[in-house]
């Protein structure tokens, strides 16, 4: 282990150990010297690490182990540590100069960067157990939120019996929503009703067009909300919770201008009908006024006002549903007009309803008659409604009429196997900017779409959309119509959208 660095037998031994091998003939004395260190070399590999220190602070056994030949020149029975191109008795300058050339050049082509075995630690990423695990679940789970385990639902089939029935959850899910943000975006819906439906009132009269009127409260609503709703997304946010609804005369309902559509005037003679909604993040007040020039109409007018607030007085948790309805039918149908010299009695409409509101969807699914029913459901404590009547001069009865009032997106129905790109492109565009909102042909070409009318039959096809007509009585005939949407909260009702007007 003493060797210096250039000795001729530690540079063969060096050779030897970057793997070349090379014979030649010896001496008696450096044989016999070899053989020795060839034995010292055996034996040192033997020697545990920690029994001896050499020069230096090294281990011997480390030394020891520099020169150890490789298995492969053992088994060969050669010689370890003959120098290749020294005779016998070369002990000079030049041999080892030799030596030290040929070993500087087969170091730098023979000798090979060890490799490290050892394995990394693999660190984890945040939020994730190590292995083992040694991470506090504090640094996994913030606010100590573990996940939770399989939730099986106990097997009891009558609603009844249940710890906390169907109904129950409803109530306890509408508590929990109506919080001081839900009762901020409704009062700010219905003060933007009120503000909008207070300018339309005076602009109203005969001689403007449903296209002014639809834009002007259209335009006031975005306005009013802060959302224009032309970037996407922006619609859902706040603005019109469905097309606004300018209904002429015997149509009841769903009417809206069209692009291209045939242009309406409002007349002397005209009962109109102004139904519109808006929301504020996807919480929608829905109120409904009708004008009328002609005080002919007046009664008509004032019995469909009464009966409408006969419903918003009887409204309250736990009130029964077929309770109201009978009222709001007898306050109504205790009216009647003169028209053209014959008296005529006001009907209540027997096929459309009031209804509650859910969240982004202007139709939940109960339902407030106009006429005596039978049912035995009640009004729940958080549930909203819009309580509205309908009286008419005609049958009481409505049906669709030809045209287009909007769509809707049907969230039941998946949209699977549409064949169209145009169709997928259009309801992207649905899904991105309305939603579950109902909309109308204006909406979408206020957003650019082109070309949408192939695309939306497949998709009103499909059931992904569904599509709305309007709703009218039997030629001739009249109808009003007012509404009101009305909060149930815990210790009182508040009707959001009741204004001076009405």
């Amino acid at each position: 282990s003493q060797l210096k660095t250039g000795h001729p037998v530690r540079s063969a031994i060096h050779k030897q150990l970057n793997g070349r091998l090379v014979l030649r003939w010896v001496t008696t004395w450096e044989s016999l010297l070899l053989y020795v260190l060839h034995f010292l070399c055996i034996m040192g590999s033997k020697t545990p690490n920690e029994h001896e220190q050499g020069p230096g602070g090294s281990s011997t056994s480390g030394a020891i182990a520099n020169i150890n030949p490789p298995k492969s020149a053992a088994a060969t029975g050669l010689v370890a540590g003959v120098l290749e191109g020294q005779d016998e008795d070369s002990d000079g300058d030049g041999a080892n100069g030799r030596v030290e050339h040929d070993l500087k050049n087969d170091n730098s082509k023979t000798k090979k960067k060890r490799k490290n075995n050892k394995k990394k630690k693999k660190v984890p990423s945040k939020g994730q157990q190590t292995a083992p695990p040694r991470v506090a679940l504090a640094d996994i789970f913030h606010g100590n939120k573990c996940p939770e385990g399989e939730i099986v639902e106990y097997a009891v089939k009558d609603d009844n019996l249940r710890r906390t029935t169907s109904a129950e959850l409803r109530h306890q899910d509408a508590i929990k929503n109506m919080d001081d943000e839900f009762l901020s975006d409704y009062r700010k819906a219905a003060e933007v009703h009120r503000q909008v439906r207070q300018y339309v009132q005076t602009i109203a009269k005969p001689g403007v067009t449903m296209s002014q009127l639809a834009d002007e409260i259209e335009e006031g609503v975005r306005a009013l909300t802060g959302h224009q709703g032309l970037e996407t997304g922006d619609a859902c946010k706040a603005g019109m919770g469905f097309p606004t609804g300018l209904c002429l005369n015997n149509v009841g309902a769903h009417w809206t201008p069209n692009p291209g559509g045939r242009e309406v005037v409002l007349q002397y003679e005209d009962v109109l009908k102004v139904d519109f909604g808006v929301h504020v993040n996807g919480r929608i007040v829905d109120s409904a006024f009708t004008v009328a020039a002609n005080p002919v109409y007046d009664n008509l007018l004032n019995a469909v006002k009464e009966a409408t607030n006969t419903g918003v007085k009887e409204v309250g948790i736990d009130a029964r549903i077929d309770q109201i309805s009978g009222d709001i039918q007898e306050v109504m149908e205790s009216y009647e007009i003169e028209l053209n010299g014959k008296t005529i009695p006001i009907k209540a409409v027997q096929n459309i309803t009031g209804h509650n509101i859910l969240r982004y969807r202007i139709h939940g699914d109960k339902q407030v008659p106009f006429v005596k029913t039978e049912t035995d459901q009640r009004m729940e404590e958080g549930d909203i409604f819009a309580i509205e009547t309908f009286g008419t001069t005609g049958n009481g009865y409505l049906i669709d009429d030809v045209g287009i009032y909007g769509y809707g997106r049907n969230e039941h129905v998946r949209p699977s196997g549409l064949r169209y790109a145009s169709a997928k492109s259009l309801l992207k565009t649905i899904d991105d900017n309305f939603g579950t909102l109902v909309f109308s042909r204006r909406y979408l070409e206020r957003l650019g779409v082109k070309n949408y009318h192939l695309g939306m039959k497949s998709l009103i096809a499909s059931g992904v959309v569904e599509d709305y007509a309007p709703l009218v009585d039997i030629p001739g005939s009249y109808i009003a119509q007012f509404e009101h949407t009305v909060l149930l909260r815990p210790n009182c009702k508040e009707v959001v959208s009741r204004g001076d007007d009405y």
